[in-house]
């Protein structure tokens, strides 16, 4: 893609860029350690206003990026907590069957023994002298062995039973320790998040109208930046590849979402948040993901960035914290971070961490 190109991919995503964070000024300076700035004209920023104001923007973005960072491990610890929880089902179902099985076992094994108890009461030759028919006691001395046998496969049986439901009894403790763990881990998290949350709401209702305007510019300004910057590599130039049929289906799902509220910990129908988007729109084509941005950069294929295309995932910041969906010309659909909407955004905007590909063709 040449230069006039990358100039109107720039100017369009400039327009539906998803703008990152609100702020806040007064009692706001005062939590950054700053006095408030000395009101200036309308329209006409100080340059210290506008400091100011970007301090409080990069705050904004920590405190969401950290919030980020809880929501995937609160993800992780409710998927995990799911699992555990349907394996526990499981063991105790294998728990029931293995005691019906026992109780089964131990009722043929009396009624073998009582059967041979019947039978066996008289040493071999004097059964032999009772018998009016040598062949009647060959059978009958033929069925005792193999009641014999049968009661050793009883008693070996009953022995593998036995150790089978211990085993059952062992991995369900080891897995409710593991559930209660993972339950404390989401709770944490949970915390964590509203913290983050709140903490940056409360600084951006101390903001007055005109500054969170402009600080909604700056945001913009600065996404916008970082966008050109990506562009200006010649990036788009090596990206040609066209999206695989699942692809296609999981961008039209993901795309089909935009103006949807975020919401952290939500797949979706009415909100998303990052991970649980881009993991529902795969689902939708058909192939099952990891939950989490940090899993699904650890678990899915790597390409470069000039390989993706469409449907491909890029993963954001160095902690894998953020998860978008490649949709071609140099833009993403992603669930940008709370009080944001689904949208389109450059893919550029965020530092790149890389490129991971759901499906294999």
């Amino acid at each position: 893609m040449g230069s006039g190109k990358r100039a109107m991919t720039t100017a369009a995503i400039a327009l539906v860029c998803a703008v990152t964070v609100l702020g806040t000024p007064g009692a706001a300076y005062a939590s950054l350690g700053r006095p408030a700035p000395t009101p200036t004209p309308p329209g006409r920023p100080a340059p210290s206003a506008d400091k100011d104001l970007d301090a409080v923007r990069r705050k904004l973005d920590k405190l969401y990026h950290d919030a980020a960072v809880a929501t995937d491990a609160y993800n992780a610890a409710a998927e995990q907590t799911e699992q555990q929880s349907t394996r526990i089902v499981e063991l105790a179902r294998e728990i029931v069957k293995g005691q019906e099985k026992l109780a089964e076992l131990k009722d043929r094994a009396g009624a073998a023994a009582r059967a041979q108890y019947r039978g066996g009461g008289l040493p071999p030759e004097v059964r032999l002298w009772l018998s009016r028919d040598p062949q009647e006691f060959l059978d009958e001395a033929g069925r005792v062995r193999q009641g014999e046998h049968a009661a050793r496969g009883l008693l070996a049986e009953m022995t593998r039973t036995q150790e089978d439901l211990k085993q059952y009894a062992r991995d369900a403790a080891d897995q409710w320790k593991r559930l209660d763990t993972h339950r404390k881990a989401k709770a944490e998290a949970k915390k964590r998040i509203e913290k983050e949350i709140a903490t940056a709401e409360k600084l951006q209702s101390r903001l007055r109208k005109q500054e969170r305007e402009r600080l909604r510019k700056l945001e913009e300004q600065a996404a916008n930046q970082a966008q050109t910057a990506w562009l200006d590599t010649g990036i788009l130039d090596d990206i040609s590849s066209k999206a695989s049929t699942e692809g296609r289906k999981a961008v039209r799902f993901a795309t089909g979402q935009i103006g949807k509220p975020y919401e952290w910990g939500a797949e979706g129908p009415k909100s998303y948040d990052c991970s649980g988007l881009t993991s529902q729109a795969w689902a939708a084509a058909g192939t099952t993901i990891p939950r989490t941005s940090q899993e699904q950069w650890k678990q899915l294929r790597h390409v470069g960035i000039k390989d993706m295309r469409p449907g491909d995932l890029i993963i954001y910041f160095r902690d894998a914290s953020h998860v978008a969906m490649y949709v071609g010309d140099g833009a993403i659909v992603h669930a940008p971070r709370p009080g944001r909407s689904v949208t389109i955004a450059g893919a550029g905007s965020m530092p790149i961490l890389g490129v991971v590909r759901p499906d294999r063709t």
